[in-house]
């Protein structure tokens, strides 16, 4: 499907989670929540522990390249792997924040949940 629309059309394709989750200027707390409550570490602009803490955020954000014209989202997992999630201690969460970022899109996605949007792409 999305190989024969892209032959039909030019896709638009979402734009940057980070840039967006700045307006919300969300502190420590935000991040932590109580998901996190044990770590150690600063977890401020860790947005992957978003997908876990607030994922009403990121539906919103989904929701607005959407209702922009976005044909295509992407997830909210840039940092949800063992290696990047390691400078926090979470490395064992990564595969729960990726998970959680996949529902959060395919969420927005829905036929009920959008006006525009078809495909969901797992950001590279």
């Amino acid at each position: 499907m999305l190989l024969e629309e892209s032959s039909r059309r030019i896709l638009i394709l979402d734009g940057a989670m980070g840039t967006m989750l700045q307006k919300y200027k969300l502190g420590e707390d935000d991040f932590r929540g109580e998901a996190f409550a044990a770590c150690t570490k600063e977890l401020k602009g860790n947005n992957e522990c978003l997908n876990l803490t607030h994922p009403e955020l990121l539906l919103d954000i989904h929701r607005q390249y959407i209702a922009a014209g976005a044909d295509i989202i992407s997830t909210n997992s840039f940092s949800a792997n063992r290696i990047c999630q390691a400078a926090y201690g979470l490395e064992e969460r990564a595969c729960e924040m990726a998970c959680a970022a996949a529902a959060i899109a395919r969420r927005a996605a829905r036929p009920s949940q959008r006006r525009a949007a078809r495909f969901g792409l797992q950001e590279i």
